[in-house]
């Protein structure tokens, strides 16, 4: 049955049954198109026909010079949602890995008061962590917890479990708020990231409360070409 399909049409649908089953994981190189050319014996335009449909489709991108190489596929959150990380990125079929940089308790300084809204000298728990999607940093976690209102979070290391995990486990949050912004990534975000200073980054900002007690702020930064966010409406009555 194949053998009745036009040769790009074959050649799109082989590479295309490579990457969904995983035997291509995301950035794989597909082969050059001299190679293909080769391999299904048909024109180069053949092969640039079928590699521009995959393009288009979002399973590969071409880099110029290097090639064509597997996408690493978009993640996509609901902006109403607090979500864990670690399941959005096994929502992609990739590994998932949690990496803790830096932990602190200290305590609240002004600027601490404007990202959660506890007094000054306040005690905090301060988070750098990073999260893995195979071998890449797919977000870079900064948090801060009140410990007035979640002293159990003094104990917990977070050396082996994520703070979003853990709170969503142990906080029933009753509010909650999100801000988004776009920035170009600076030195700091950027090596921990392993990206070129200046990448567009997406940031996710949150607060939380519970029982109008502040509980956490915890700022998100992913690669821009990696996370998107989506959200439903429905019409008022109004």
């Amino acid at each position: 049955m194949d053998a009745e399909l036009p040769i790009h049409q074959r050649i799109l649908a082989d590479i295309r049954g490579r990457i969904v089953s995983g035997a291509w994981p995301p950035g794989h190189r597909i082969p050059f198109e001299h190679e293909l050319t080769r391999e299904y014996q048909c024109s180069r335009m053949t092969v640039n026909k079928a590699l521009s449909q995959l393009a288009k489709s979002g399973l590969i991108e071409r880099r110029r010079k290097s090639g064509s190489f597997v996408k690493r596929p978009q993640s996509q959150a609901a902006i109403l949602e607090i979500h864990d990380i670690g399941t959005e990125v096994r929502a992609l079929r990739l590994p998932y890995r949690y990496e803790l940089v830096q932990r602190l308790v200290r305590a609240a300084t002004r600027a601490d008061r404007e990202r959660i809204a506890v007094t000054v000298g306040s005690p905090l728990v301060e988070l750098t962590c990073l999260h893995f999607a195979g071998v890449d940093p797919f977000c870079l976690e900064e948090r801060l917890i009140s410990l007035a209102t979640v002293p159990e979070a003094e104990a917990e290391g977070f050396g082996k479990t994520a703070p979003s995990a853990w709170l969503l486990g142990k906080v029933p949050w009753s509010a909650a708020e999100h801000a988004i912004r776009a920035i170009a990534a600076e030195a700091r975000v950027a090596k921990l990231l392993d990206v070129p200073n200046g990448t567009a980054c997406l940031v996710i900002e949150r607060r939380t409360w519970t029982d109008g007690k502040p509980v956490t702020h915890v700022r998100l930064t992913y690669p821009g070409d990696s996370h998107r966010l989506v959200a439903r409406f429905a019409p008022s009555d109004g």
